[in-house]
């Protein structure tokens, strides 16, 4: 079972200028939602922004966290 805030902390760590907010949506440790803001996605395409984030994941992905959902900004597109 895995945590929400380590999975926060993580993508924080990886990725720089970021913040990020997981729930874990079912509350079953394997099923979570994340909105990640990094000035690194700037000039990126969407499907290289996840990859980014699934990397900062690592081998975590598909073992111990089954699914996560993603959204992705920039600061500057980041309206929250």
């Amino acid at each position: 079972m895995f945590s929400a805030d380590r999975i926060k902390a993580l993508i924080e760590e990886a990725l720089p200028d970021c913040t990020a907010v997981v729930i874990d949506d079912v509350g079953d440790g394997e099923h979570f939602s994340a909105r990640v803001v990094s000035s690194a996605f700037a000039g990126r395409p969407l499907p290289a922004q996840h990859r980014m984030v699934y990397a900062a994941l690592g081998e975590r992905m598909g073992r111990e966290i089954h699914a996560l959902a993603l959204r992705t900004f920039t600061p500057d597109t980041w309206a929250g």
